[in-house]
C-alpha cells in the first residue's frame, strides 16, 4: 500500500498539471471507482465538469484536489467548499497523460483537463486491485470529511511532536501498533515503521508506556528521517504497483535495512535479520539490536 513518501510524491507531480485546470470531461470506466461518491458515476461527472482545481493537499494516505468555487456560488454567495478525494488502496495511480496517449492498464476513471499553461492533459485513475477510488466530498477548514480523523503526518510542518510523544507515551500497544494508528500520527505503514524502529534499535512490541520522553522523540525524529529519505529517492517500489504521475518506480528500496531483509544480516550489527509474524502482516528486525522486550510475549519466528 502506498504509505506518506508515494503519496506526497504523487500529490507533488500533480500539483504543476492540473492546478487551475477546468475539468472539460469525465469518464467513468468502472463504477467501482467511485463508490464512495454518493451520486454515482453520473453524480460523479456532474460534481465535476465545469469546476476547476486548486493546488493538490495531503495528509497520511489521503489526497485531495480542492474544487475551486463556481462563478455562480460566488454571485450568490452559496460558495461549497468541495474537493477530488483521492485514496489509493493497495494499487491505485494517478497518471498524467496527454490527450489521446496509448492506454493504461486498469484504468478506471478519466478526467480531460484544459490547464491554462499546459493545454488540455488527462489525469487517468488506475488500479489493479479496486481498492483505492475517487469520490467528491465537502470539507471543512480545507480537510475532506472523510479524512478530518486523520492525525497530522510528520512533516506536515504543524506536526507537534512533543504532544505525540507524550500521547504515545500513554499507550500500553507496542510502538509499531501506534505508529499504523493513524489518529496519532498519519502516514507510516509497515514500510517506514520497520525502517524507523531499525534506527531507533526498538523492538516492535515494545510498550509505548515504557518508552521516556527522550526516546519517544528520538523515535519519531527517525520516523521523519526515514520520511525525508524516501521522499528524497522518490517512494518505495517492488512492484509496478506504485508509480509515480509520470509511470516511473521509486528508489527508496534500494536503501531499506530492515523491511524485507529477514534472513540477512543486519546492515548495523550483522547479525541475521528476522521476520516474524504480526498482527496478519509481518515485522523484520535484528535479534541483536532490537532485543524482546521483557515480559512480552510476542510471535515466533517465520
Amino acid at each position: 500500500m502506498p504509505e506518506l513518501p508515494e503519496v506526497e510524491v504523487v500529490r507533488a507531480g500533480l500539483a504543476p498539471a492540473v492546478t487551475g485546470a477546468r475539468i472539460d470531461g469525465v469518464e467513468v470506466l468502472d463504477a467501482r471507482s467511485v463508490a464512495r461518491h454518493a451520486g454515482g458515476p453520473v453524480g460523479f461527472e456532474a460534481a465535476l465538469v465545469g469546476r476547476t482545481f486548486g493546488v493538490p493537499a495531503r495528509r497520511g494516505k489521503f489526497l485531495w484536489l480542492p474544487l475551486e468555487p463556481l462563478t455562480s456560488e460566488v454571485s450568490t454567495g452559496a460558495v461549497s467548499t468541495d474537493a477530488l478525494l483521492a485514496h489509493l488502496g493497495m494499487s491505485g495511480q494517478l497518471l498524467v497523460r496527454e490527450p489521446g496517449a496509448a492506454a493504461d492498464r486498469h484504468t478506471r476513471v478519466r478526467l480531460l483537463l484544459d490547464q491554462p499553461q499546459h493545454g488540455q492533459i488527462e489525469v487517468r485513475f488506475a488500479d489493479q486491485r479496486i481498492f483505492g477510488g475517487l469520490a467528491v466530498r465537502p470539507t471543512a477548514d480545507g480537510v475532506p470529511d472523510l479524512a478530518a480523523h486523520i492525525a497530522l503526518d510528520p512533516i506536515d510542518p504543524a506536526f507537534d511532536a512533543s504532544a505525540v510523544a507524550r500521547r504515545l507515551r500513554m499507550r500500553r500497544q507496542g510502538v509499531k501498533a501506534a505508529l499504523l494508528d493513524q489518529t496519532l500520527v498519519s502516514g507510516i505503514g509497515n514500510i517506514y515503521a520497520d525502517e524507523a524502529l531499525w534506527r531507533s534499535r526498538l523492538h516492535y512490541a515494545t510498550p509505548g508506556e515504557r518508552l521516556t520522553q527522550s526516546r519517544a522523540l528520538a523515535l519519531l525524529a527517525d520516523v521523519r528521517d526515514v520520511l525525508d529519505l524516501a521522499l528524497a529517492e522518490g517512494g518505495t517500489s517492488f512492484d509496478a504497483q506504485y508509480v509515480n504521475v509520470n509511470g516511473q518506480a521509486g528508489y527508496f528500496a534500494h536503501s531499506l535495512n530492515a523491511y524485507g531483509r529477514g534472513g540477512q544480516p543486519c546492515p548495523r550489527c550483522g547479525s541475521i535479520m528476522v521476520r516474524e509474524a504480526w498482527a496478519n502482516r509481518s515485522s523484520t528486525r535484528c535479534p541483536r539490536c532490537q532485543r524482546r522486550p521483557r515480559g512480552i510475549a510476542v510471535a515466533g519466528n517465520r
